[in-house]
C-alpha cells in the first residue's frame, strides 16, 4: 500500500508538477488537467474491464473478464507474483501504473492538442496498447512473462516497465505528436520553461514516488526490493550528473533542466533492470542515460523536426528501450535467481522492444488518424495563442500583478 501511493505520488503532484514547470504559463493548468483527467478515466477504466483484461486469466495476448466491475477483487483474495498481497491491494498498484503511463504521453502534445480528443485517445489507447501490454508482459499466461509462465513464448524481463510503461508511451508520443503537427512558433521562437521551480519540484516527487515504482515491483521487503532501491539511487544520481556535466561541455553552462532531465532519463533507464542488476551495472546504466537521451534531445529532435513538446520520446521512448536492451545486457543471477532460468535473455528482450513498437506505433497511428477524422486533434491557432488554460478550462494558473 506504501509503495501504491508512491506511484500515485508520481503522477499527482509529481508529473503534473513537473511538466507544468516545463510548459509557457499560458498553459501550466491544461497540462495539469491533462494529468488529473486521465486519473480518472483510467481509473473508471481499470474497474470496468482494465484490470481484468491486463490480469484476469486468459489468452497469452489479452486476460479475459472473470474480474470485471473489479467482481472478486476484494481483501480475501490473492494477488499475482505473491501469496500475501491481496487481489485487490494488487489491482490498485497495478492502477497507478496504468494511471502514469498515458500521462506520460502528455508530454509530446503539451499546448496544443483538445482536451476532449486527449480523453477520447487516451480511452481508446488504453484497450488497443496498454491491456494488451500489460498482460502480455505481467500476467502469469502472459505472451511474453518470463517472470512468471513457464510456457511463455518470448521470455523477456521487466522488472517495472520498461516496455510496458515507458516504450509504450515515448514511441506513442512521438506517433501522436508527428500526427498533430508543431506548435505555432515553433523553431521560430523560442519556448523556455515558465518555471524551473516547479520543474524541480516536479523531478524530486518522481524520484521519490519512484521508488514504489521499481522497489514496489519486488512484491516484498527483501533483498531484491533492496537492490531495486540501491539501483535506481545511483542511475538517477549519476545520468542527472552526467546530463548536466554533457551540458557543460558541449554548451557551455550546465543547466537545471538538464539536471532534471537526466534525472528522470536515469529513473527510465533502470526501471526494466532495477531488480535484476548489480550497482555497478546501475552506474553504467546510468552513464548511459545521461549521454544518449541527451543527445537525442538536444540534437536528433532538431535534426529530424519533430515537435517532442517536453522530451517524452527522448526521455521515455528512447530510455525505455535503451533499459530493455540492458537488462538484456546486464541481468545477473546473483542479484536475481529468475535470470538464470531464461537462456539467450537479450534476444527474448529484442523480441519484447519489437512487439512492444509495433503494437505502439501501429495502434497510435489508427487511433490518432480515426479521432482526428471524428472530432480534430488540434485547438483552433486563436485557442493556441491565447493558451489553453483560458480557453480549454476557463482558468489561469496566475493572476494579478
Amino acid at each position: 500500500m506504501t509503495a501504491t501511493a508512491l506511484v500515485l505520488f508520481m503522477t499527482l503532484p509529481g508529473l503534473a508538477l513537473f511538466y507544468g514547470g516545463l510548459v509557457r504559463r499560458k498553459n501550466v493548468l491544461s497540462v495539469m488537467a491533462q494529468c488529473l483527467g486521465i486519473a480518472g478515466l483510467v481509473t473508471i477504466l481499470w474497474w470496468v474491464c482494465g484490470y481484468s483484461l491486463s490480469f484476469a486469466a486468459g489468452k497469452p495476448f489479452l486476460g479475459g473478464l472473470d474480474f470485471a466491475f473489479f467482481r472478486g477483487v476484494n481483501g480475501a483474495g490473492v494477488g499475482q507474483g505473491s501469496h500475501w498481497i491481496s487481489n485487490n491491494v494488487w489491482a490498485i498498484y497495478q492502477l497507478t501504473f496504468a494511471i502514469i503511463t498515458p500521462a506520460l504521453i502528455v508530454g509530446a502534445v503539451a499546448e496544443r492538442m483538445k482536451y476532449s480528443a486527449l480523453l477520447w485517445f487516451m480511452a481508446a489507447w488504453m484497450f488497443v496498447v496498454y491491456f494488451p501490454l500489460a498482460h502480455m508482459v505481467w500476467s502469469a499466461d502472459g505472451l511474453m512473462c518470463g517472470a512468471l509462465n513457464p510456457k511463455a513464448l518470448i521470455k523477456a524481463l521487466d522488472f517495472a516497465g520498461g516496455t510496458v510503461v515507458h516504450m509504450s508511451s515515448g514511441w506513442t508520443a512521438l506517433v501522436l505528436c508527428l500526427v498533430l503537427g508543431k506548435r505555432l512558433g515553433w523553431g521560430k521562437e523560442p519556448m523556455p520553461p515558465h518555471s524551473m521551480v516547479l520543474c524541480v519540484i516536479g523531478t524530486g516527487m518522481l524520484w521519490v514516488g519512484w521508488y514504489g515504482f521499481n522497489a514496489g515491483s519486488a512484491l516484498a521487503a527483501d533483498a531484491i526490493a533492496a537492490n531495486a532501491f540501491t539501483s535506481t539511487t545511483f542511475a538517477a544520481a549519476t545520468a542527472g550528473f552526467v546530463w548536466a556535466m554533457a551540458e557543460y561541455i558541449f554548451k557551455g553552462k550546465p543547466s537545471v533542466l538538464g539536471f532534471c532531465s537526466g534525472i528522470v532519463a536515469g529513473l527510465v533507464v533502470i526501471t526494466p533492470a532495477s531488480g535484476f542488476v548489480s550497482a555497478s551495472s546501475a552506474m553504467l546504466i546510468g552513464l548511459l542515460a545521461g549521454l544518449i537521451p541527451f543527445f537525442v534531445c538536444w540534437k536528433l529532435k532538431a535534426w529530424l523536426g519533430y515537435d517532442d513538446a517536453l522530451d517524452t520520446f527522448g526521455i521515455h521512448g528512447v530510455g525505455g528501450t535503451l533499459g530493455a536492451l540492458m537488462t538484456g545486457l546486464l541481468a545477473s543471477k546473483e542479484v536475481n535467481p529468475l535470470v538464470e532460468n531464461i537462456s539467450g535473455l537479450f534476444w527474448h528482450q529484442l523480441a519484447a522492444i519489437g512487439i512492444t513498437l509495433v503494437l505502439s506505433l501501429t495502434g497510435t497511428a489508427i487511433i490518432a488518424l480515426l479521432i482526428n477524422a471524428l472530432v480534430g486533434l488540434r485547438v483552433s491557432e486563436e485557442v493556441e495563442t491565447v493558451g489553453l488554460d483560458l480557453s480549454e478550462h476557463g482558468e489561469e494558473g496566475y493572476t494579478g500583478a
